[in-house]
């Protein structure tokens, strides 16, 4: 745990040098999380669930344990033990709260699964994984029953509410005792197989140990200047079912024993995100940048919503200046950044207890990670050089290996380093700047141009709501930069507002950067956790460079050259 930077005006420095890891042999993440507090307060608060019609309940450890170990006992009662793979696919709600305890108390391997998912994209994740049981609710069940049949590896399925085909869930536990013995596991025991968003490729399974909670702590405690700190209360709006929910929240606050605020909305609006943080007394939260956008389109909102907020951090994608200064007026705090990824989350992070932020740069290695920008050998890169970041192997928050994907596994690695995938810059004082993904470079004329900045700089116009650059192929200048923009209600699309744009952020950034091409659309695609798949409208735009003719004149549709 990190030591409180405040109370003795220590630095970044002498932060990071400081800290030790300890990571114990035998390690347990539904004890950790769940049993420690319950056997010390049984009564202390651990978790407040707000349904659809807005109708909260509480629940204390001592009720997250007894559920648990009822739910451990039941799974046990149908063979599934150590190794086994259990889909949780639930929203955020106390039965999921229940499974993800459940399952490492049994020494099985959770698999958690975003209820939005379709059936191909479960019968994946299923099939792959092995899994022999899900724990649902009767939508889920619906999906499960259609792909049944192909999943020879499943063999029961819980199901609050019920459905064909299932058992359901509160009836089943009430007739298992309260009482388990959880399984002694070694912090390298397999936990939870987390898969990828799939922005790229197929989505693989991320296998982590028990560490990987130990792992996520400095970075959780960084985001949230040396969190938990008294009166804490804490919420996300990403689901459960991805690191960024699971790791970033609602397990490490419970190994805090800071409460969790439970609520994932049917349909996500600022307005409804400011009603719960004021009604609930909500004083930290994770909210990804597209979440915050969302929220920034709300007009006044700081003079509407009262708030008590102490942190928020934010990642997934470069927030901006833009994004900083709004969250200092409107959430009265400053937005910490942090970087991470499914195999290896929260190691890079700012922290506003410790630096002033610096707009457009992610923040520094967290205490306990070693981050480097490294070159195509696996080299420290020189300051100031563009290359590919890197993490060292042997780091606790690190996954194990892909599943059953040996292949994958080798390429993620260069020597000592673990590859993310995506470029960076190291600055003075050991800041790292985020670039973009190695396929999100935009090469114009010559210049290496990374969309962040560019999108950044949209925001600032007033027209603009939601922004996505990439590169579309040119024949003179290798690509141009098209844009792809959401417009504010009360603004329409035409050729002026385009030339407008493009002409903003040229004026602004520099003229090899200002977009050539502007596409005014409804809607951005998105990842489940809310991340822009870059990768669909670079081939939408790859597609059109190919049937367009070589002067690429006039307009089609609502498509405006600037």
């Amino acid at each position: 745990m990190l030591r409180n930077g405040r109370n003795d005006d220590r630095n970044y420095e002498q932060v990071y040098n400081e800290f030790r890891w300890q990571i114990p042999e035998h390690y347990n993440i539904g004890v950790d999380v769940c049993d420690k507090w319950a056997s010390v307060d049984p009564n202390k608060l651990a978790l407040i669930f707000v349904d659809a019609d807005g109708v909260s309940r509480e629940y204390n450890f001592g009720e997250l344990r007894d559920e648990s170990n009822r739910l451990a006992n039941l799974l046990a009662a149908h063979g599934i033990g150590k190794g086994d793979r259990v889909g949780i696919l639930l929203t955020q709600s106390p039965e999921a709260a229940f499974s993800h305890i459940a399952v490492p108390k049994l020494g099985a391997i959770a698999v958690p699964l975003f209820v939005l998912f379709g059936v191909d994209a479960l019968s994946h994740r299923l099939a792959d994984s092995g899994a022999c049981a899900v724990i649902t609710d009767a939508q889920g069940a619906a999906k499960l029953a259609e792909i049944r049949a192909v999943l020879s590896d499943l063999k029961l399925i819980l199901s609050v509410g019920g459905g064909p085909g299932t058992i359901d869930f509160y009836p089943a536990l009430e007739s298992c005792g309260n009482t388990f013995e959880p399984v002694r596991t070694r912090a390298e025991d397999p936990a939870m197989i987390i898969y990828t968003s799939g922005t790229t490729g197929a989505p693989k399974g991320a296998l982590h140990a028990h560490r990987v909670l130990l792992g996520h702590l400095p970075g959780v405690e960084m985001s949230h200047d040396f969190f938990p700190q008294p009166g804490d209360r804490i919420w996300t709006p990403a689901d459960w079912a991805w690191i960024g929910g699971l790791l970033d929240v609602l397990l490490p606050a419970l190994h805090h024993g800071v409460p969790v605020v439970a609520r994932r909305f049917a349909k996500f609006t600022g307005e409804a995100a400011f009603d719960l943080i004021r009604d609930y007394d909500i004083r930290n939260a994770f909210i990804p940048p597209t979440a915050l956008k969302v929220m920034r389109s709300v007009p006044h909102a700081e003079d509407r919503w009262p708030l008590k907020m102490r942190t928020v951090a934010s990642g997934g994608e470069s927030l901006g200046t833009e994004l900083l200064e709004w969250g200092r007026r409107t959430l009265g705090v400053t937005i910490n950044e942090f970087y991470g990824q499914t195999e290896c989350n929260m190691v890079v992070s700012s922290c506003g207890a410790l630096m002033a932020p610096r707009p457009g740069v992610m923040g520094k290695a967290v205490p306990g990670h070693q981050v480097e920008v490294i070159d195509a050998a696996g080299r420290p890169s020189s300051m100031g050089e563009l290359g590919i970041l890197g993490v060292r192997r042997g780091d606790p928050v690190m996954f194990l290996r892909y599943w059953n994907n040996p292949d994958e596994t080798a390429v993620k690695f260069s020597g000592d380093w673990l590859l993310t995938g995506d470029t960076a810059v190291k600055e003075g004082d050991s800041w790292i700047r985020f670039v973009g993904r190695t396929d999100d470079m935009i090469t114009s004329a010559g210049y290496r141009i990374g969309p962040s900045e560019i999108e950044d700089c949209l925001l600032r116009h007033p027209a603009v709501k939601l922004a996505c650059a990439v590169g579309k192929p040119d024949p003179q200048r290798t690509q141009v930069v098209k844009i792809y923009v959401v417009l504010r209600d009360g603004y329409t699309a035409s050729d002026k507002l385009a030339t407008e744009i493009a002409a903003h952020v040229k004026t602004r950034l520099a003229a090899h950067e200002y977009p050539r091409e502007v596409e005014f659309v409804s809607s951005l695609p998105m990842t489940a956790t809310g991340k822009l798949i870059r990768r669909e409208l670079r081939e939408r735009a790859e597609e059109e460079a190919r049937t367009e003719d070589s002067k690429l004149s006039g307009n089609r549709g609502n498509r405006n050259l600037a």
